[in-house]
């Protein structure tokens, strides 16, 4: 096993000064704007020590098993915000930051990617595998499905208006069976012996053809052992980081005069989708388009038709409960988002102002949270 490069080495003891530096900040009440910038970076810093251990992990299996734990782990940070701001009552903190975690990877994100990857491409198209696209944009019109629902319900004050909370749980739950009945294909293709032959990659629906054009992944260069000791250190770091990030949020947003929506649509998902930001561009920059799109479209998936309802059946048991009821203009954004995603993504190819449209979306998104 290689050592871990010199980069590697700056970030993970940049993340320990930074996550040390928070906690010293919030017990040692410092500043509310320095508390929360501080929080901000640790939280970043820590989703990329997941997301790295996550993939050293991954490379033991394939790439569907490793692309199923790395939206999964690579997503504890959000997790953590939303469960700490539910328990401290943000309700609208909570609303936004898991919203805006699936417009910041479907719209900033995405675009992008496709900007770079267009960019790169000799034709200035970038082509990639339409299946993943088209499944995650299913998976966010049903979410969209059930929030648009309860917000034409709630605004004609109908009779199912007054069963918000049933409705969620029902929906919830629904969500949850759809993504499994998604996810365990598209594992099995990866787990099961011959997976990586085109047949059996055919018979489970196609899920991992863009492996087979991809390059083959190197040996792991951490341990077993190390691996999973970052895997446990980062994840209770985030724990602790979100908790940091919540209690420094409301003084710091009344002093900077930003509103709470701005800072869970925009601070909180850009800062707890660093690893996606990244990698994302990353692989485009490298021409490995599939994978590039994979990382951003996993994501989005995962967030909306798994965290979401999880987050919304664990407040249950919280202080301030979780529901599909959102804002009018949220509800517009996602379902508005749901579409352009099937739009430009669902043929396997975008051009470059596909891309510069998306990142104005979200900017335009930005703005009007902004003056919420």
């Amino acid at each position: 096993m290689s050592a871990l490069t010199p980069l590697e080495r700056s970030l993970l003891l940049l993340t320990a000064l930074l996550t040390a530096l928070a906690g010293i900040a919030n017990y040692g009440q410092w500043a509310a704007v320095p508390r929360f910038a501080l929080a901000t970076l640790a939280l970043a810093g820590l989703a990329w020590i997941v997301s790295f251990a996550t993939e050293q992990l991954g490379e033991r299996f394939g790439p569907g098993v490793t692309g199923l734990m790395q939206s999964t782990l690579g997503n504890l940070p959000e997790l953590f915000v939303v469960i700490f701001a539910l328990q401290k009552g943000e309700l609208v903190v909570a609303q936004t930051a898991i919203v805006g975690s699936v417009l910041a990877n479907a719209l900033l994100v995405l675009g992008l990617v496709i900007i770079v990857g267009a960019r790169r491409a000799p034709d200035g198209i970038m082509r990639f595998s339409r299946r993943l696209p088209r499944d995650t944009a299913t998976l966010l019109q049903l979410t969209a499905f059930i929030i648009v629902l309860l917000g034409l319900s709630l605004a004609a004050k109908d009779p199912a208006s007054h069963h918000v909370n049933e409705i969620s749980i029902i929906g919830a739950i629904s969500l949850l069976v759809v993504y499994l009945a998604w996810v365990v294909p598209y594992v099995r293709a990866d787990i099961l012996p011959g997976a990586s032959d085109p047949s059996v990659l055919a018979a489970a629906g196609d899920l991992q053809a863009p492996a087979l054009e991809e390059p083959e992944a190197g040996s792991p260069r951490l341990s077993l052992a190390t691996t999973l000791t970052l895997l446990v250190i980062a994840g209770t770091g985030s724990a602790f980081v979100s908790d940091w990030f919540i209690n420094g949020l409301a003084p710091a947003i009344g002093q900077l005069h930003i509103s709470q929506a701005f800072a869970g649509l925009v601070i909180v998902a850009i800062a707890g989708n660093a690893v996606e930001n990244t990698a994302g561009l990353v692989l485009a920059w490298k021409g490995r388009s599939d994978l590039a799109i994979s990382v951003v479209k996993n994501s989005v998936a995962q967030i909306a038709a798994f965290l979401f309802p999880v987050l919304v059946l664990v407040s249950f048991a919280l202080a301030t409960t979780l529901t599909f009821a959102l804002a009018p203009i949220y509800i517009g954004a996602f379902l508005l988002t749901a579409l352009a995603l099937a739009q430009i993504t669902g043929d396997g190819e975008a051009a470059e102002f596909e891309g510069w449209a998306l990142v104005a979306t979200y900017v335009i998104l930005a703005a009007v949270a902004l003056y919420e």
